[in-house]
């Protein structure tokens, strides 16, 4: 408890220095963690490997994983909860290459777990504390990031992401307009399958999945739309993919909202009044 106390109280104090701009070059490091003995099943090294010679994690920084792919992988969760657990259920990111450079893009603890559930347990997990460089500034907010709510997609509607058709998903995906906000829910067999997001069309039609942009793997994956233009996805299983199982889908920017100006009625009311008079000269007049 005090060290992680300790922690809180250097990321506060990083913060507040952060925001001092100082003269300089901002330089981002490259940490292979576990130096030599890489990512693998060790009680508490990697405790120790992140607090030795006071290591301090800044934004742009990256970790690069080593370490056997037929054995376990890099799952990054969302919070403390997840790690202590060892519950790699509903990953922020999951890589799985072997050689995985992962780059440090936000401020805050970052949480590491192997899936290899037996291992984590072990202590093959690691938690960092990633701040500002003092030495650079901090970039202003972008209101423009904050996404709208958008639609949800099931991929495949009731299908499902397992239709190994040619021209299914194709077809499916022509028939809908997308647009950044929006969601796509892959449901599958996760024992089978998986949802690979990979940068360009050459992966794509060659089902290439050996640098992907993100892996899921649960079964019931929600994919955030955020950035407009052409999104690949494709199963790992080549055989599968070559088949049919891959989606491409075309995103365009966030629809504006159409406004009108609001005009308040201008009432001419001498008008009105003239009108009134005249037709009071009807319901006046005698009756003969």
């Amino acid at each position: 408890m005090a060290t992680r106390t300790r922690r809180i109280f250097s990321f506060v104090f990083a913060m507040m220095m952060s925001f001092t701009v100082l003269s300089g070059c901002c330089s981002a490091r490259v940490y292979k963690v576990g130096d030599s003995e890489g990512w693998t099943a060790k009680e508490d090294v990697y405790y120790s490997w992140a607090e030795t010679d006071y290591k301090e994690f800044h934004v742009g920084d990256s970790l690069v994983f080593e370490y056997d792919p037929l054995i376990n992988y890099v799952t990054h969760v969302f919070g403390a909860l997840e790690y202590e657990l060892c519950d790699y259920s509903s990953p922020k990111a999951v890589y799985n290459t072997g050689h995985d450079v992962v780059t440090l893009t936000e401020p805050g603890f970052h949480y590491f777990i192997t899936s290899n559930q037996a291992q984590c347990i072990l202590g093959q997990k690691l938690e960092i504390l990633v701040v500002h460089d003092p030495s650079c500034p901090v970039p202003p907010l972008q209101p423009s990031k904050i996404l709208p709510v958008g639609k949800t997609y099931t991929v495949g509607d009731s299908e499902g992401w397992k239709v190994y058709n040619s021209d299914f998903y194709n077809k499916w995906s022509e028939e809908k307009q997308f647009h950044v906000g929006d969601s796509l829910l892959f449901e599958y067999n996760n024992e089978v399958n998986n949802v690979y997001e990979i940068s360009g069309d050459l992966e794509f039609i060659t089902c290439d999945p050996t640098s992907p942009v993100a892996v899921h793997k649960t079964g019931h994956d929600l994919v955030k739309l955020t950035e407009s233009g052409v999104h690949y996805f494709i199963t790992s299983q080549s055989s599968y993919c070559e088949a049919g199982l891959k989606l491409q889908v075309m995103v365009g920017p966030v629809p504006k909202v159409v406004t009108y100006p609001y005009f308040p009625k201008k009432v001419d009311l001498s008008a009105m009044e003239r009108l009134n008079n005249w037709l009071n000269t009807f319901t006046h007049q005698p009756h003969h």
